[in-house]
């Protein structure tokens, strides 16, 4: 009997909600997607539950000088996971499935943190250029990539939060002013807020 057929996890229910959801009306090839998604969650599972932050010890950010916190372990030690955990889910999804398909697995991974960290990008620049806005996908897309092979959502977010300081650094430097926007995006809908109530 397989490993899935043993198992009776929340990982299973993934899966098989997952693949389910891509109505792919083919069961060999549901059956694959279901199989790599379950390896992988059960694979991160195992090597987060085996690398504890007690393993990375508590030393500083050689970044920015700052004492790591309990995230910042988390994530190096999770980090250090064999490639191949990544590398055999993305590579057996893109063989089975597109581009879309595959980016709709992505996107349950990452609870669509995609679609909806971009659309906060629009409102806060609601003058955004088209290629300003496929520069900003296109990192959002590897953070998405990337924040799949961690356990928890907090950490997802915390990998997201890597590539957005990479695209309000990508906004800055091509003349805009992240700061100055955020502010007037935030007086704008506290100012809202205060209409609705009147």
């Amino acid at each position: 009997m397989s490993l899935y057929a043993q198992e009776n996890t929340t990982e299973q229910k993934k899966s098989q909600e997952w693949a389910a959801e891509l109505k792919l009306a083919n069961t060999a090839k549901e059956d694959k997607i279901k199989s790599l998604i379950f390896t992988h969650l059960i694979a991160v599972k195992e090597w987060h539950n085996s690398h504890p932050i007690s393993t990375v010890p508590a030393g500083i950010n050689p970044y920015t000088g700052n004492r790591l916190t309990d995230m910042d372990r988390s994530i190096i030690a999770d980090s250090a996971r064999p490639d191949s955990i990544h590398s055999n889910l993305m590579t057996g999804l893109r063989q089975e499935l597109d581009k879309q398909q595959v980016a709709f697995i992505l996107d349950k991974y990452t609870i669509g943190k995609v679609d909806f960290t971009l659309k906060g990008y629009k409102a806060i620049v609601p003058d955004l250029t088209a290629v300003e806005e496929q520069t900003i996908r296109k990192n959002l897309e590897e953070a998405r990539e990337r924040a799949i092979d961690y356990k928890s959502i907090k950490q997802v977010s915390a990998i997201f939060e890597i590539y957005k300081n990479k695209c309000e650094a990508y906004l800055n430097a091509n003349g805009r002013n992240w700061r100055q926007l955020f502010k007037e995006y935030v007086t704008k809908v506290k100012a809202e807020k205060e209409n609705q109530k009147k």
